[in-house]
């Protein structure tokens, strides 16, 4: 697993967040998280901050944008938290979970319960990155 730093995409990036429980990347049409090792994320104490700022930034309740969690450390979501997330008409264009864990990708299938957008899994950023630079193509070509 690479960390965004260590590749050439870092460089693309238009900002970087920085939190106490995590880092998080914004592009023009994605945005990558790299939560910190053992952090339980939550919506009350991490999602609603994150997702409150880029509203902000992106001027938008994120329809258009793709998330991707770079899972290159251990840590635990809480899937039900997601309801919170579409519960107050945020959305995402698609959702990406990179990882090369089985037990990982085996527990992205329960948020998979409750997310409403598209996703897919990944075992490289590099193909997470690409299809989600796709996904803004194809919404240029259909506009």
């Amino acid at each position: 697993m690479q960390y965004l730093k260590d590749t050439i995409f870092y460089q693309e990036a238009i900002q970087e967040i920085n939190y106490d429980f995590g880092n998080y990347y914004l592009f023009e049409t994605f945005v990558i998280g790299e939560i910190n090792e053992d952090v339980v994320y939550t919506w009350k104490h991490h999602g609603k901050k994150v997702v409150e700022e880029l509203s902000h930034i992106y001027d938008n309740n994120g329809k258009n944008l793709v998330y991707i969690t770079n899972r290159v450390n251990a840590y635990s979501v809480v899937p039900s938290d997601w309801i919170n997330f579409f519960r107050l008409s945020y959305s995402l264009r698609a959702y990406a979970v990179v990882s090369s864990n089985p037990t990982t990708l085996f527990n992205s299938a329960l948020e998979k319960l409750f997310m409403r957008s598209r996703m897919k899994k990944f075992k490289s950023l590099e193909q997470a990155i690409v299809w989600a630079k796709n996904l803004a193509l194809e919404d240029k070509k259909t506009a």
